[in-house]
Parts: structure tokens; sequence; C-alpha cells
């Protein structure tokens, strides 16, 4: 360095600004060159490429970039560094701010042990107080270290006490404020399995997550024998309601996350955006006028319908395999967000166990806290019945739906497309608004079904009469004329009968209704987990 350098260097913080550089560049290493090369050997990318393929190019902003563990020799030149293990920051989806977090496994595998709290709380309290959406990127515990985390601290962390909190916290209070999406990309268990449930939209990848309270170690030394898959993979979690959804690359998890934060304000502070319109609001479909048989016994597709009435292609399922009886998920109509309930007739005729009823619990709630008008497309069967019914709670859960439902105070849209019975049904709309409400001619209600309630109902005429059978039979078809539901229209029970190919128009005109009515700001329930 010649005089004019070495004055310049003394000058300036250019030594600084270069050893900030290169703890960056060790920082970007991770676990180093094995264990990265070990992440990809287990088809898993790492976390920095995670981040780099989920945002817009080129947006990611680093925050604690340096953050880690350093030692250094006498003259205080740093001799070694182990980065955190967890990365976060701000960027952009789709030209939106958000706020990224994510684990790295070539550290520690994702324990605490190689942590700094911090790096996970401040990426919750970033987004919530800015009002931005929140993606974290999980793999690894998370949470208090390994068994080995005693003999290097010299005391065992007592879970909640002084200065030992989770976080789930932080997470709590983001599911009233933000949008917050979650990916299970590995092995995720105790801490890091809650925070991957503690979100509004969860995903797992098929072949190489898995998620548990505590893996197969642990489960073994109480007897139980499993492989991760075996225990904690996506045909267990997503079926038990615990992930929303399973998807098979990593790439694929980050669209889907796009996707699902494209139905979504930023905060509660904001409202759902209406992206351009490209299908035309009056399109009529012919294949509805049949789409319903008009055996009663048989079932249709109800996804087919849905697809015929939203905007074509905007149905974005959620949670298609838990609580099979009710399908679930955000689509437009008119270019408007909203999110649809329908009855799945081809899973328990639509009747709500326990699964459904959370399930419906959980999305209405959601509808609820971003503002989301609800569509609902009814086909109702009332509570399951029978053994596991009772043994599963479904009565706790059912009126807890049914809560959730009339607590809604966002604008609500009712089809009746077949089923309508018992209280379960008598919930198809919150009675503490005007929602809209219009029936097809193949609407089917009553406080409990014909098909085996008349035998209870006229047991003695029936037992009395010489031939019981055709009594029966007289019977019903008397109550099958009464029960039309240009009866009830008669009645002014139900608002309009419409014809099904104008389900799609009137839809329209609704959304375009109810968008004025959507108000910001914060619900007077907060959603929880």
């Amino acid at each position: 360095m010649n005089k004019i350098d070495t004055t310049l260097a003394a000058a300036t913080w250019q030594p600084e600004l270069e050893e900030l550089a290169e703890r960056r560049k060790v920082a970007r290493e991770m676990g180093g060159r094995d264990r990265v090369a070990r992440q990809h050997a287990g088809g898993r990318l790492t976390v920095r490429e995670r981040i780099d393929r989920m945002l817009d190019g080129g947006s990611f902003m680093e925050l604690g970039s340096i953050a880690g563990k350093a030692t250094y020799d006498a003259e205080g030149n740093m001799t070694e560094f182990l980065p955190a293990n967890g990365v976060f920051g701000r960027g952009t989806v789709d030209g939106r701010p958000v706020v990224i977090y994510g684990d790295d496994f070539t550290v520690r595998g994702g324990s605490a042990d190689a942590s700094i709290k911090n790096k996970y709380f401040v990426p919750e309290k970033m987004a919530g107080e800015f009002r931005i959406p929140l993606i974290r990127m999980i793999e690894g515990s998370g949470g208090g270290g390994s068994v080995k985390t005693i003999e290097t601290s010299g005391y065992a962390n007592l879970p909640g006490g002084i200065g030992q909190s989770s976080g789930l916290w932080l997470c709590a209070q983001n599911m009233g404020r933000v949008p917050v999406v979650t990916m299970g990309l590995g092995s995720v268990a105790g801490l890091g399995a809650a925070r991957l449930a503690a979100s509004h939209y969860s995903l797992m990848v098929k072949d190489t997550s898995a998620v548990f309270v505590a893996g197969p170690p642990v489960v073994e030394r109480l007897g139980e024998k499993r492989t991760k898959q075996q225990l904690g993979g996506h045909h267990v979690q997503v079926q038990a309601g615990t992930i929303d959804d399973a998807v098979d690359t990593e790439d694929e998890a980050f669209e889907k996350t796009r996707q699902f934060l494209s139905y979504l304000p930023s905060s509660v502070w904001d409202l759902p955006p209406r992206h351009q319109p490209h299908d035309h609001p009056n399109r009529r479909d012919p294949d509805l006028i049949s789409i319903v048989p008009k055996d009663r016994r048989k079932a249709y597709n109800m996804r087919r319908i849905i697809g015929s009435v939203m905007d074509r292609g905007s149905f974005f399922e959620l949670g298609r395999h838990f609580g099979r009886a009710i399908i679930t998920g955000f689509a437009r109509l008119d270019g408007w967000p909203v999110a649809v309930l329908a009855g799945d007739p081809l899973f328990n005729g639509g009747a709500w166990g326990a699964s459904a009823s959370r399930k419906i619990t959980r999305f209405v709630d959601m509808a609820q806290t971003f503002h989301l008008p609800v569509v609902h497309l009814v086909d109702c069967f009332g509570f399951a019945v029978g053994l596991e019914a009772e043994s599963t709670a479904t009565m706790r859960h059912a009126v807890t739906a049914i809560s959730a439902i009339h607590q809604s105070t966002v604008p609500w849209a009712a089809i009746i497309i077949r089923n309508v019975f018992g209280v379960g049904g008598g919930a198809h709309v919150p009675h503490t608004q005007t929602p809209v409400r219009y029936a097809w001619p193949s609407g089917n209600w009553g406080s409990l079904p014909l098909e085996g309630g008349v035998e209870a109902a006229y047991r003695a005429e029936i037992d009395a009469a010489d031939d019981p059978q055709a009594k029966l039979l007289e019977i019903e078809q008397r109550l099958e004329r009464l029960r039309s539901p240009f009866r009830s229209a008669e009645a002014f029970i139900i608002d309009e009968i419409i014809d099904p190919r104008d389900t799609r128009p009137l839809l329209c005109q609704w959304a375009n209704m109810a968008a004025p009515l959507r108000t910001p700001g914060q619900s007077f329930f907060t959603m929880r987990p």
C-alpha cells in the first residue's frame, strides 16, 4: 500500500467496510460446503436459495446478516464464525412488501443451540407493526435446543421462565393482523412445528418434509417405533388438519404462497385487492341446469359448480384433505376476491362432523379477519350422527362453527344447491345481517330429512295400516308435494328461486354490491391458530 492509500485508509472507514464484507461472505457460506452438499443431496434447497426463489429478483434486504457466534485470538482478530441458523429480512412478492424468515438447517440442524432468539422474534414484530405479510420457511426445531444445551449453558431452561418466551404470543398476535404463510421444508419438530401451525396457510413438501411434536428418537423411547414419514409425513398431517396443503416441490410451495397472498390485503388495515376481471360477469353455463341429479340418492361434483360460477381458474382451495364434507377456498367474482364455503355431497352427504366443523370455524374466522365476503354454496344434511360423531365431540365443534358464522360481519351470499336440514343447515347464513340468498329448483329442506324421518313421525299410523309399506309410500308422496321449494317461496321463506344458469351473473352483481361494504381494521375477535 503506497502512502496515499495508507492515508486514505486512515481517513475513511474503508477497513471496517472490508471487514463487514468479509463477515457477510463467511455468513453466506452457512454451515460450510459439506453441509450445504448434504442439504442438496437430501433434495432440499438451502435457506438462501429458498429466499431467492420466493421473492422478486433482487428485492431481498437482509437484516442481522452477520449475527452469529465468533471466536477471537489474543489480538482481537476473528478466528472462527458460526452464523446464526436463521436468515431474515424484507423483500417483495409480486411487487408487494413482505417480511421473510428462514431456518438454516446447515447450522446445527436448525436447533436453537446455534440460534439468536431475536432473529425469529424481530420478523414477527416487524411484520405486525409495519403491517406487511410474513413468510416463514421452517426446517428444524427452533425451540430450546438439544439436550446438549444443558451442558453448554450450565443450567436447564425453564419453559416460559424469565427471558424464556417461545415467541408464540407474537405468532398469535399476527394471526389477527397480517397474512402469515409458513412452509415446512424438511424435518420440523417442537416449537418449529408450533410456528408452522400458527399461520393462515401452511404447506409441506411431500417426500422431504415431516412435522411432529417430537421426532422418532423421542417417540421410540416411549415404546412407539416410527420413521419420520410414518410419524409426521404429509399423509398424516394434512389429513389431521395440522397442515393445510402438501406439494411436490419447494418451488411449488413458493408458487402456492404467492397465490394465497394475492387474495388477501397486506394487513387487516387494508382491503383485499381487486384483480383486473378476465371473465365476463354475465357468463352462463348451460350444464348447470342438469348438474344436480333429480334422484336425491345420487351425488354430484360441487367443485364443478364452483369452477363454473367463479371467475375461470380463480378458485384456490384450502385444506382439501381435511374435513372433506366441506370445501373451502378463495376465488374471484368479477375480479373481487371472495371466500368460498361449500358442502360436498361426496363425503358424508355434506353433513358436518367434528373435523368439518373445525374447518368451517377456522375459515370463517379468516374471512372475517381479512374482510373477505363469503359465498356459501349450500348442501348440508345437518350434523353428522352416530357413535363416531358423538365420540369426536361433533356437537361441541359444530356449535363453535355456527357461532363463528353468526358472529361474522362480512357480507354473505348463499346459493342453496340441494339440502338444508337441521341446526347446521340453519346456519347457512348469519342471522345477524341481511344476506343475499337464492335457491336452485333442486333445493331440498326441512327440520329433518323425510328419508328415515317419516317412519319415526308416523309410526303408529303406518303400523295400524293393512299394508304398512303402501301407507309409508302414500305419506311420503303427500309430504313430497308439500316440501316443494315453490311452497316455501310462496311463504317468502326463501328470497328467490333462480335458474342455476343465472348463478354467476347474480353472484357478480352481489360482489360489486358488497365491495363498498368491506371495512378495514381489526376484527372485534382475533383469529387464533
